[in-house]
């Protein structure tokens, strides 16, 4: 490398620099000026005062001062300065002055720049990624600007930005695989826009080795970077219409909503379907509190007796036999009717009742009513016309069988935790 020949003036530029800059070192000022650190030491023999500022602005005489003192050490003040020498001092200090401003407007620089990167949020990381955008570490790096005077300005270690540096292929490997896993999660998500994190797990860990499995946490902040969601929504309606018929059933459930076998215990509802012509449509639904398969299910234009028997009918078609099962509904007028009382008889089917106006003691089939209108109508507010409401309908009930997952059921669906307890039931020769 040939040697760069430094003018007089460029060299007391320096040398004043380094007296007047609080703190400053002869390694830090070498580097913000691009030259060697031992010139920089030999021009302060030769041209310094033998004096520096503290970082706290006070001056003091400098160390080199002890170890290579100035030939020329007499001290002329102000008022004995010869024209001559106050010109020499004015233009010392004028340079001086000089090259902090130079200084200044260079950190003022960086800082304008750097301010575009904490738009985003002034995080460690955002400080780290500019100085690797715009430091000497680069292809084509500002003069001046050096890691270390960045990482000052910007306050961070420059040990700790190394330490990032060195990690980038990691991160770069993470986030593709991140990438790669949003991938698989929107196509699930695609085919069910209501499912979300916990469903969505299931579904990518069915099947799978253990080593392979991805943690729900991971699919949730995934999920949450890409934008992609469930559906929710809350809101409270009431259906049942008690009839002034003095029937007494009791209430042995007592909000216990599970069964030890599948077709043994069975709760059911009336939910209403709103139409964009005012009209309403009527679903009645038979759930089997063993699995929460939707045993039977039937959708009418009215609430008629008809609507419940017919659900019950299905089931009872679904599953073969209902003889023996438990039936726990509301007090809704075609509940306690004469006819429903006759056919469960019939179908050798027991009725159990809640308490009246108590939603909760009806949980299970409030729930799935209100899980069916948010995961079918979303943000609507009603079915554009009866045909549309039941092939939607149609198409959700039955895939609430198959495919749908239930939390209930370890994320498996109703009819696979069903078969799971079909495996454990020994056949009968």
């Amino acid at each position: 490398m040939a040697r760069k020949n430094y003018s007089d003036e460029f060299r007391r530029q320096a040398v004043e620099l380094y007296e007047s800059t609080p703190g400053a070192t002869v390694k830090g000022i070498a580097a913000d000026l691009g030259v060697e650190r031992t010139t920089l030491a030999l021009w302060l023999d030769n041209l310094g005062t033998g004096t520096r500022t503290a970082p706290d602005g006070t001056r003091s005489r400098s160390a080199r001062s002890v170890r290579a003192p100035r030939q020329n050490s007499g001290a002329v003040s102000e008022a004995d300065e010869t024209p001559e020498q106050r010109l020499a001092r004015l233009e010392a200090e004028n340079t001086a002055l000089r090259a902090e401003k130079t200084k200044l407007e260079t950190e003022r620089e960086i800082l304008r720049q750097a301010a575009k990167y904490f738009g985003r949020g002034d995080e460690l990381v955002t400080r780290f990624q500019f100085v690797a955008d715009h430091s000497d570490t680069t292809s084509s790096p500002r003069p001046g600007w050096t890691v270390k005077r960045l990482c000052a300005l910007l306050d961070v270690r420059r040990s700790s930005f190394y330490a990032w540096l060195a990690a980038a292929p990691t991160r770069a490997a993470r986030t593709a695989a991140d990438t790669a896993l949003a991938e698989r999660i929107r196509a699930v998500h695609d085919g069910d826009r209501t499912c979300g994190r916990p469903r969505i797990t299931a579904e990518l860990n069915d099947g799978v080795e253990p080593a392979e499995r991805v943690n729900h946490k991971r699919i949730g902040r995934v999920m949450r970077e890409h934008g992609i969601a469930g559906y929710r929504r809350r809101r409270r309606v009431r259906t049942t219409i008690p009839e002034p018929a003095d029937t007494t059933v009791p209430d042995l459930l007592g909000r216990d909503f599970t069964a030890q076998a599948p077709n043994t215990v069975y709760v059911g509802d009336i939910t209403y379907l709103p139409l964009a012509d005012g009209r309403n449509l009527y679903l009645a639904t038979v759930i089997d509190c063993y699995s929460r398969r939707l045993a039977g299910w039937a959708i009418a234009d009215h609430m008629r007796t008809d609507l419940v028997a017919d659900a019950l009918l299905a089931a009872a078609a679904d599953r073969g036999s209902v003889a023996g099962a438990i039936f726990h509904s509301d007090h809704g007028s075609v509940y306690t009717s004469r006819v429903y009382a006759e056919l469960c008889d019939r179908l050798d089917v027991r009725r159990l009742m809640g308490a009246v106006g108590s939603s909760a003691d009806n949980a299970l089939a409030e729930s799935l009513n209100a899980t069916l209108k948010r995961e079918v109508l979303q943000d609507n507010a009603f079915w554009p016309d009866e045909t549309t409401c039941r092939r939607e309908l149609y198409r959700w009930l039955t895939r609430y069988n198959t495919r749908r997952r239930h939390s209930y059921c370890r994320y498996q669906t109703p009819n696979t935790y069903e078969a799971s307890y079909a495996a454990t039931v020994p056949e009968v020769a």
